[in-house]
């Protein structure tokens, strides 16, 4: 047995260990859910970084860079920006919400809002999930010692004990650890790249290299409309934000994370046009290459962490959520139970997802481009208290998500332009339901 698999085994076995310790740390469903609200400033810094740096963050501006070279930058600043916004409302999503974004939904809008959002945020998060398995799925096929499907279902067995056990309070445990281990591998691996010979022929940093012919200023556009907004209005986010302490630890949180992704996206992006040089590898592949055994398998090890600390938290989130449809009180010792059977349901199905999409930013995209359609508005205009009209909540939630959807189907599989443009037009038809009474324009 080769010195990096030996690494990733002992991880493994680390992570379902800590879950099992975490179960008998847990006293109350609070506990479990947002870790008793008890967070300080580098848990909750940490855990949103790693939540953050998944694999669909790591990997996926990897794949984007090797196909659009610098300006693929932009995805990690798009998540950055999405946080800046975020961080002046942060305190009024910790001071009204307690455990999910659709129980701060229900606050502002009433119960049918809160219903809906129930529904449709677990469904549209199983795309998020699924991202994160075929991350540690494709980590794991690049040792050579496993196939991808087996990959994908061995490692979305092991997050979904490990997050059935511990919830929140093994989550913040270790994101700052796995936060820590994931920027230093990166940052060494940047820098052995940078010393071959083929860092020499790296295309140049400037303007220009920002915008290219599979990137322009509209994908800029709608980058923006359905990735940075998540990050302003996003289940996993504010699950982060509810774990704080008090609203100055979740404000400050949020700034720090927001300017550390900064320096974190040249890193990716230069990995990711650097392995463009050598033939396409993935990171797996050129870091093998580069690293000296032992710090190849910790650098293995920090990429799994990562994806581990973002399905864990998203596969929680979704799965709370949809607890709270059966269970006003979710205090109750019962509701806790059916968090954890919902949780087995969802990871289920996010691995049969990983089995038959296998690229990160398309399960990736298609599930965030559904949920920015159908939330960002109405949660703006609930955090800034302004008026709607009530009764056109829930149709302006199914209305933005499904012609965002439709949208980006369109983008994907037929014509670009016309589905960048549907994009942009869902935000609108959200807005138009959400401010404008149509009953009320029916009788005039």
């Amino acid at each position: 047995m080769s010195i990096p698999v030996i690494f990733v085994a002992v991880y493994f076995l680390l992570v379902v260990l800590l879950g099992i310790l975490s179960w008998f740390k847990i006293k109350t469903p609070a506990d479990y859910y947002v870790a008793g609200k008890k967070a300080r400033l580098i848990p909750v810094s940490g855990s949103l970084l790693a939540t953050i740096l998944g694999g669909s963050a790591i990997l996926g501006t990897i794949e984007l860079s090797q196909s659009t070279g610098w300006a693929a930058l932009w995805f990690l600043f798009c998540a950055a920006l999405g946080l800046f916004v975020l961080a002046p409302l942060a305190k009024y999503v910790s001071r009204y919400g307690k455990f999910t974004l659709p129980g701060l939904l229900g606050h502002f809008f009433g119960e049918r809002a809160r219903f809906i959002a129930s529904i449709i945020i677990p469904i549209a998060w199983l795309g998020i999930v699924g991202a994160q398995i075929i991350a540690a799925a494709k980590i794991l096929s690049g040792l050579e010692i496993i196939s991808y499907s087996n990959a994908a279902i061995f490692s979305g067995v092991v997050f979904l004990l490990y997050t059935l056990a511990g919830g929140q309070v093994s989550i913040l445990k270790t994101d700052t650890l796995q936060s820590i281990l994931i920027v230093a591998g990166l940052a060494a691996l940047t820098i052995f790249a940078s010393r071959t010979p083929e860092a020499a022929g790296m295309p140049k940093l400037n303007a220009e290299a920002l915008f290219t012919d599979s990137f322009s200023g509209i994908d800029l556009l709608i980058l923006i409309l359905t990735y940075s907004v998540t990050f302003v209005v996003g289940p996993d986010i504010y699950s982060r934000v509810f774990c704080a302490k008090d609203e100055k630890t979740a404000t400050r949180s949020i700034l720090i994370v927001a300017f550390l992704l900064l320096p974190i996206s040249f890193v990716l992006t230069y990995l990711g046009i650097f392995s463009g040089q050598t033939n396409g590898e993935e990171i797996i592949s050129f870091a093998q290459h580069l690293l000296p055994d032992w710090f190849y398998g910790l650098f293995i090890a920090a990429l799994l962490s990562a994806v581990m600390s973002s399905a864990d938290t998203t596969l929680l989130t979704s799965s709370l959520i949809l607890s709270e449809l059966f269970h006003k009180d979710m205090e109750e010792r019962n509701a806790l139970q059916l968090t954890r059977i919902f949780i087995v349901i969802l990871g289920s199905l996010s691995i049969v997802i990983a089995l038959f999409v296998t690229s990160i930013l398309q399960s990736l995209l298609l599930a965030l481009t559904f949920f920015s359609g159908a939330f960002v508005v109405p949660m703006l205009a609930g955090l800034l208290k302004l008026k709607v009209v009530n009764k056109q909540v829930t149709s302006a939630i199914l209305a933005g998500g499904f012609v965002a959807l439709a949208g980006k189907l369109i983008n994907l599989w037929a014509a670009s332009t016309l589905g960048n443009l549907v994009i942009i037009l869902a935000f609108a038809v959200n807005a138009l339901f959400l401010f404008v009474s149509l009953s009320q324009r029916k009788k005039e």
